[in-house]
């Protein structure tokens, strides 16, 4: 059975393209200066426009007032 357990493990490493979308949007929230609670709340919601959020933060809007204006 070890074929199957190697199936097995490489189909379970695999990750959704919506799991994908969210890891990277978490990603560029965090290098944009978010902290983890505020790029996990911002990387959930698609609806979001990541580019604008990281112009907030690139343009120097705190993070706090930021998510505020976005959520």
């Amino acid at each position: 059975m070890p074929a199957i357990d190697a199936i097995t493990n490489e189909l379970t490493g695999l990750e959704t393209e919506e799991e994908r979308v969210f890891s990277w949007r978490h990603a560029s929230l965090l290098a944009a200066g978010y902290d983890h609670r505020l790029a996990f709340k911002l990387a959930l919601r698609p609806d979001i426009d990541l580019h604008l959020a990281v112009r907030l933060r690139q343009h120097g809007c705190p993070p706090e007032t930021a998510a505020r204006i976005l959520l």
